[in-house]
């Protein structure tokens, strides 16, 4: 393909992507005040605590327009979340013709495990969320009440959540590079502790509060992910290399040129007949004449 073509291709891609994340947008603004509900119900159950502590917090909303920007805000946000098998599809159809046969196939599985593994991240931002509003508003003297802007709410909540989803891809690149051969098992195994630190670092990071427990229990699945996906590496090398011991040419896609055997022994040609030889015979020359 030229470079218009690829322009075009993408073009039409990021065309249908934001189509699809419009009706998204639509469907979360007609449902805005059940999606609205599901995004404070963390908020309320750790104002339920803290109300007994003499904190109860408080959701505001100040401004003249802030209503309507943050119906805005949570319906756009509930497109994108809804949309994503689109949006991510119409990525992968721009990708991937350019790869190999092979890793066509391997793009089509991991992108149909990036949207289960996008939700299971924000699914645990989500249940996690009141401990760590708990954590923050406890700070707050007794007999004060903390007034939370709603539109601050609900962007520290998306950035958490998003981040954490994000956060769970982390495993099924790396299973990727394993499976294209960049990063084997062994050397995964190799950086466990950069692994170990740099995951408590994003944990940390994602989660801004000082409580070791809402660390671990933003930690502990990250961690849990990095271990299966050393466990799928491992075997994919396994695999590969009793594979590669039968043939040398297996692991080779269509397009590519299978290496030659030299050390074959040659073959001994046939030794000639004697004609007069008993049991020989005279060889066929008639049909040189026609």
């Amino acid at each position: 393909m030229t470079l218009v073509e690829h322009l075009r291709e993408l073009r039409n891609r990021l065309f249908w992507s934001f189509v699809a994340i419009g009706c998204g947008t639509v469907v979360g603004w007609v449902f805005y005040e059940r999606i609205f509900a599901v995004i404070a119900r963390p908020f309320f159950d750790a104002a339920a605590v803290l109300t007994k502590e003499g904190k109860a917090p408080i959701l505001s909303i100040t401004g003249v327009a802030d209503a309507f920007n943050l119906r805005l805000q949570v319906s756009l946000a509930a497109g994108v979340v809804l949309t994503s098998p689109i949006w991510i599809y119409q990525l992968l159809r721009f990708v991937t013709p350019g790869m190999h046969k092979n890793e066509r196939r391997w793009a089509a599985i991991f992108g149909a495990a990036a949207v289960p593994l996008f939700l299971a991240g924000v699914a645990v931002a989500y249940f996690a969320m009141p401990h760590v509003l708990g954590a923050f508003l406890g700070f707050t003297p007794t007999g004060l009440h903390p007034i939370i802007d709603v539109e601050t709410y609900v962007g520290f909540m998306l950035q958490v959540a998003i981040s954490f989803g994000i956060g769970f891809l982390a495993p099924v690149i790396i299973v990727a590079l394993n499976m294209i051969g960049v990063l084997s098992a062994r050397r995964f195994a190799s950086w466990w502790r950069w692994v170990l630190f740099g995951t408590l670092v994003f944990a940390a990071v994602a989660t801004p509060t000082t409580d070791p427990f809402n660390l671990f229990l933003f930690a502990a699945p990250l961690l849990l992910l990095m271990l299966v996906a050393f466990v799928i590496c491992w075997a994919n090398d396994r695999r590969r290399a009793a594979r590669d011991t039968r043939h040398a040419w297996s692991g080779l896609s269509d397009d590519e040129i299978s290496p030659l055997d030299l050390n074959v022994e040659p073959v001994e040609p046939p030794e000639p007949v004697d004609p007069s030889a008993p049991g020989g015979t005279e060889p066929d020359l008639h049909h040189l004449n026609d």
